[in-house]
């Protein structure tokens, strides 16, 4: 069944909306949405439809208008385990500290069905914001952002076409940038390292805008290595030794992560491997732990903290009237070479 138009698209959905939408009453809408009441199979399925098309999100706040906001921003983020997101949620935190939102985080462990369920959640609360990770979504949770009627800051990249707000990095610009950087150090045998391909969208970008600066100078990827699990210096080992393993000829590793290169770096020191002489490393990220390393891992600083402040910035200015449309900010990450190619 197709779904009428909303004629505003930034006010807040009602039952109204679902009711007309399905073709039921809005009192059959409620029973529905709220799991209660005798209702047929084929009436539950129209409405839950109707209502995931429009992108309908149910008010949890008992007795509150549907306008109403509580003082909380969404922050839902793919994982806190991989050293890259607490730098974000410090920036949020640091920025919303004065202005009365409180930042609630939910983890989608880069699963699109699971960003969809967190999301639907967060803003049944009516919050005052999200911020959420990537560009890449549902179409029922592009439809949620759409329709919620607040600030909507999608955060780390802006390669693509944001919902509100986007604050980010183009990552095929890295990609490239890194590959031009290794080009001109004089290797030219180069494989790629990277986990949860392809759920992490932007390691797939800086992956395409590689081995487009790769093309260009004539090259192309020697041997690629992925695994569908999170980062591990035990992991960067492993892939590491596979890839030498199968490709002897590389004299150059390129990560999708800080974390795995760092393991591929131990692993090459073990083996007594001549870094950067024999093998080029280089990660992404620019995370702390590189400083704890017997050499420092080539990689690229993503602005962490800074994509933070600034999408916070974004949601506390809405939130107050001082900032209207959405707005795609993009930071420019750093070369950091370090000691793992050559110069």
């Amino acid at each position: 069944m197709s779904i009428p138009p909303i004629s505003d698209p930034r006010r807040t959905l009602t039952l109204r909306d679902v009711s007309e939408a399905s073709g039921v009453s809005e009192m059959t809408v409620s029973r529905v949405l709220r799991n209660r009441g005798d209702v047929s199979e084929s009436t539950r399925e129209r409405v839950l439809e109707a209502a995931r098309r429009l992108g309908y999100v149910p008010n949890k706040i008992a007795g509150a208008l549907a306008s109403q906001r509580v003082n909380l921003v969404a922050v839902i983020i793919p994982s806190m385990s991989n050293m890259v997101f607490p730098e974000v949620m410090t920036g949020i935190s640091d920025t919303l500290e004065d202005t009365g939102l409180q930042p609630v985080v939910g983890i989608t462990n880069y699963s699109p069905d699971r960003e969809e369920s967190v999301l639907y959640e967060m803003l049944s609360w009516r919050p005052s914001g999200v911020i959420i990770a990537g560009l890449e979504h549902t179409e029922a949770a592009r439809a949620m952002m759409a329709q919620a009627g607040i600030p909507i800051v999608e955060i780390m990249d802006i390669d693509g076409t944001p919902v509100d707000s986007a604050v980010g990095i183009s990552h095929r610009r890295a990609g490239r940038k890194m590959a031009e950087a290794i080009i001109a150090a004089g290797y030219r045998n180069i494989a790629f390292l990277g986990t949860m391909m392809p759920y992490d969208h932007r390691a797939r970008k800086r992956l395409e805008g590689f081995e487009e600066a790769l093309a260009k100078a004539g090259l192309t990827l020697v041997d690629r290595e992925f695994y569908s699990g999170g980062s591990a210096l035990l992991k960067g080992r492993e892939m590491t030794e596979a890839v030498l393993t199968r490709s002897p000829q590389v004299d150059f590793l390129y990560y999708s992560n800080d974390m795995i290169g760092a393991g591929g770096l131990l692993y090459c020191l073990h083996k007594g491997i001549d870094v950067p002489g024999q093998i080029g490393l280089a990660g992404f990220n620019g995370v702390e732990l590189l400083d704890g390393l017997p050499r420092k891992l080539a990689t690229m600083d993503a602005c962490r903290h800074e994509i933070g402040r600034r999408a916070a910035a974004i949601i506390a200015g809405k939130a107050q009237g001082e900032v209207i449309g959405g707005e795609v900010v993009e930071l420019s990450p750093t070369l950091q070479r370090g000691d793992t190619i050559r110069n």
